[in-house]
C-alpha cells in the first residue's frame, strides 16, 4: 500500500519531486521497467521518471532492506545499457524511523566496484521542506518534528485550501494514509475530512479493485441483486458488501487495522469482527 502511495505521488506530482531531488521543477514521465533489457526486481516497488536529459530512480522504504544496494548498482547498469548518454539520480527514501545500520547504506562494494546512491531518513528532514507543494504535502508528518498532529494539522489547512477537488482528495487521502506510519487512527479522523478522502483516485482504485475481486469470488452477490432489480436497498446492500471487500483485501495484504480503518471509514471493532470471520472461513 505504501509503495502505491508514493509511486502515484511520484508519477502525478513530478515537478514537485524534481524540485526536491534534482533542484528543478522539470516535468518528469513514467520510465516503465519493461524498457530496460532485463526483468525488473520487485517493479512493484520501483519508481523510474525520465526526460531529455536524465533519469530520476525512487526507492521508497518502510522497512530496511539488504538489497537495496544491489538494487541500485543493478538498476543504474540497466538504465546505462538503454540510455548511456543520460544522467541518472538515484534516491531511496526510508519513511519511518529505525535504528538500523541498512539505512545508513548509500554504496554497493565488491572487490573492483563501488557505486553511490542518494539516501533520505525522512525523520531528519526538515519539515519546511514538505509545506512547499502539493506532491510533498503527504510526507511533512514523517519529517523531523517534535509534534507531528500539529505538523499534520498544518497539511490539513494547506489542503482545505486547495480549488481543484482532485488534487485535494488525492493529497488527503495519501496524507492519511502515510500519517497512519506515526500517528493514531483517531488523530487522523479527528484533522482529516473523510469526505474528501473518499473521493480520492487512491480511494476508488481501492473500492475498484475490491469489487473486482469480489466479484471473481461470488462476494458481490446482493450488489448485483440489488443493481439488476433497480431497488434502492439494494444499492445500498451493494455498496455496503464492497466496501466490505475493499477492508477483506487490504486486511489481507496485512496492513494494519488502524490503517484500514482510515481508509473504508469502518470502526476497529467492525474490521475484528471481519478479520475474524474470515480466518474463520479460512480453517473451514
Amino acid at each position: 500500500m505504501f509503495d502505491n502511495i508514493c509511486k502515484f505521488l511520484a508519477e502525478n506530482f513530478s515537478s514537485d519531486f524534481a524540485t526536491w531531488l534534482l533542484g528543478e521543477p522539470i516535468t518528469l514521465t513514467e520510465l516503465s521497467p519493461k524498457e530496460l533489457s532485463l526483468e525488473p526486481i520487485r517493479a512493484d516497488a520501483l519508481i523510474l521518471l525520465q526526460s531529455e536529459q536524465s533519469i530520476l530512480h525512487l526507492e521508497f522504504q518502510t522497512q530496511p532492506d539488504a538489497e537495496i544496494p544491489f538494487r541500485m548498482i543493478d538498476y543504474r547498469l540497466r538504465v546505462y545499457r538503454r540510455f548511456p548518454h543520460k544522467a541518472m539520480h538515484q534516491v531511496v527514501i526510508y519513511l519511518k524511523q529505525t535504528n538500523s545500520d541498512l539505512v545508513q547504506q548509500n554504496t554497493f562494494t565488491i572487490s573492483g566496484t563501488r557505486h553511490e546512491f542518494a539516501v533520505i531518513r525522512l525523520w531528519e528532514q526538515p519539515t519546511e521542506v514538505f509545506l512547499r507543494t502539493p506532491g510533498l504535502l503527504p510526507f511533512a508528518v514523517l519529517s523531523s518534528t517534535i509534534d507531528r498532529e500539529a505538523v499534520l494539522n498544518q497539511v490539513a489547512r494547506k489542503i482545505n485550501s486547495m480549488t481543484e477537488s482532485r488534487t485535494q482528495s488525492n493529497i488527503a487521502a495519501s496524507t492519511a494514509i502515510l500519517a497512519g506510519l506515526v500517528l493514531d487512527k483517531e488523530v487522523i479522523r479527528r484533522v482529516l475530512r473523510s469526505d474528501i478522502m473518499r473521493e480520492s483516485v487512491i480511494y476508488q482504485d481501492i473500492l475498484e479493485e475490491g469489487k473486482a475481486e469480489g466479484k471473481a469470488e461470488g462476494k458481490a452477490e446482493g450488489k448485483a441483486e440489488g443493481k439488476a432489480e433497480g431497488k434502492a436497498e439494494g444499492k445500498a446492500e451493494g455498496k455496503a458488501e464492497a466496501l466490505l471487500e475493499v477492508a477483506i483485501n487490504l486486511v489481507n495484504t496485512g496492513m494494519q487495522l488502524e490503517q484500514v480503518a482510515i481508509v473504508t471509514g469502518l470502526s476497529i471493532e467492525q474490521l475484528q469482527h471481519l478479520q475474524a470471520q474470515v480466518e474463520g472461513d479460512v480453517h473451514q
